[in-house]
């Protein structure tokens, strides 16, 4: 007889048990929203799918009758363009920090403390130092995503890069390579699927940095519009958003992943 640990699902086993659960938590909503709606049809905490149909297709299909855009789309590209720049920004310093504090040992002395000590801040804590630093615009969301993802990039990159084979660092010095070299030519390349890793496990923490800067303070965005319509209780507009935000959080992960392995293709976990 098996023991339980050692079984492993065929394929279609685990397609399906692993659909299950989402299907169980489906039929599980839809009956208790049915159930509250034939008790109260004027019940907003469950609504049916229909409503939440209607809702987004009223902010996604049709322009608003105050600003003529289309509210769905200008949130979403107001959301996207904030996170792209904030995990960009945090991806070039964390790569440069993290490459230079794991490779010089000189570095690593004078910036590990205080890496360790940013990396213990809680970046919400700072979000009203942003704003009165940065002001109330673009660049203060940004930054709260860059200064909250940035130390788990580089401190991430870091211990990568002291990973490394020293053998390879030994190999490119008797071969006459200098420090500059060593760090462009053996350790860089090796660090960049590292990196699009590092990127991929942030971007949860990413996400939740950019919908609290926008519930605070923003005029457009998912984020803002969350917080905006939960003032009249629009679950049918919430519930929505909350499921297109873990569309393109998925979307993005699953974009990365297949990045690293068609640029990496020699990294095993390139595509974990």
């Amino acid at each position: 007889m098996k023991r339980l640990i050692n079984l492993s699902p065929t394929p279609a086993t685990r397609l399906f048990i692993g659909l299950l659960p989402f299907v169980l938590l489906l039929l599980v909503y839809i009956v208790a929203s049915d159930a509250r709606l034939e008790a109260n049809p004027n019940d907003k905490l469950l609504p049916a799918f229909s409503q939440m149909g209607d809702a987004i297709d009223r902010m996604a299909l049709e322009p608003s009758k105050r600003t003529g855009e289309y509210l769905f789309w200008v949130d979403t590209a107001s959301s996207l363009k904030r996170l792209a720049m904030g995990v960009a920004i945090a991806a070039s310093i964390g790569l440069a920090v993290g490459l230079l504090t794991g490779a010089l040992p000189l570095i690593n002395a004078s910036m590990s403390p205080l890496l360790t000590v940013v990396s213990l801040i809680p970046p919400l804590a700072i979000l009203p130092v942003l704003f009165i630093v940065f002001g109330l615009g673009e660049l203060s969301k940004v930054m709260l995503i860059a200064l909250g993802i940035t130390p788990f990039i580089a401190r991430d990159l870091q211990r990568r890069t002291q990973e490394i084979p020293s053998e390879q660092l030994v190999k490119a010095q008797t071969l006459g390579a200098n420090t500059s070299q060593i760090i462009v030519r053996v350790l860089l390349p090796q660090l960049m699927p590292k990196l699009i890793d590092a990127v991929r496990l942030s971007l949860g923490a990413g996400w939740l940095f950019l919908i609290a800067a926008e519930a605070i303070a923003s005029t457009d965005g998912l984020g803002y519009r969350i917080f905006l319509v939960r003032r009249y209780m629009s679950m049918d507009v919430i519930l929505p958003y909350v499921a297109w935000i873990t569309l393109l959080a998925f979307l993005f992960d699953w974009l990365l992943a297949t990045l690293s392995r068609r640029l990496f293709p020699w990294n095993v976990q390139g595509g974990h």
